[in-house]
């Protein structure tokens, strides 16, 4: 079970971008693409229906998945994650400090 999935909100804990909070947009094995956090200039060629321009754009560069842990709105921190069974026999995700259950 994936600790970290597309939708999550996440707090960055080591980088140049440390203590910023996203959402996760993109996961693979290079590490995870956050909204607004680790964002680089690329450069673009004119293109008429994409870029009339041309030019300089931001884009997101991946993140590590060691740098990036899990945000708990209950406990309002970054929190390390655990998994149980839930009734209905479902493997879940919840927060190792106040047991919060993420969806």
């Amino acid at each position: 079970m994936e600790k970290i999935r597309k939708g999550d909100q996440v707090v960055v804990i080591s980088g140049r971008d440390k203590g910023k909070k996203g959402e996760v947009i993109q996961v693979s094995n290079k590490g995870v693409m956050v909204k607004g956090i680790s964002l680089v200039k690329k450069s673009v060629k004119k293109d008429p229906k994409k870029h009339p321009a041309g030019g300089y754009i931001e884009i997101e560069a991946p993140v590590n998945l060691s740098n990036v842990m899990l945000f708990c709105p209950k406990c309002n921190k970054p929190v390390r994650t655990g998994n149980i069974i839930d009734k209905n026999g479902k493997k879940v995700r919840i927060c190792k400090k106040c047991r919060n259950i993420f969806e």
